[in-house]
């Protein structure tokens, strides 16, 4: 690999959650922040986890928002379908999905996957 290419860890959280369930902003951030914890913890041993490791003030993600539950869950069955490795995250208790984290990967490798959703905002 080369030593130029951008190693990025894509995070998708549902829009909706702040706009029409109206969750706090900060339960929002906590949903992506769960998905990249969980990801990077199960591919830990991953090659690319461990470069996207290795320097911690230079880890690169990309946030970007789905419009919904059925946007996010579809997204995660293109991501499965594909194998792309990720983490769809399940607020407990109600066993809802509200986010979704990448394992890192070249951001060439992935970024088709994604290039439908804005950043979030």
């Amino acid at each position: 690999m080369a030593a130029s290419t951008t190693i990025v860890q894509y995070v998708v959280v549902r829009k909706d959650l702040l706009k029409t369930l109206k969750w706090p902003l900060g339960a929002i951030i906590a949903q992506g922040c769960h998905a990249c914890s969980a990801a990077i913890h199960l591919f830990h041993d991953d090659p690319l986890t461990q470069q996207y490791t290795s320097d911690l003030d230079r880890m690169h993600k990309v946030v970007l928002e789905a419009k919904d539950e059925s946007e996010l869950v579809e997204l995660h069955n293109e991501l499965s379908k594909n194998s792309i490795d990720h983490k769809l995250w399940l607020e407990q208790p109600e066993n809802v999905p509200t986010s979704i984290a990448t394992k890192p990967y070249p951001k060439e490798t992935v970024q088709s996957y994604f290039k439908k959703f804005k950043l979030f905002s």
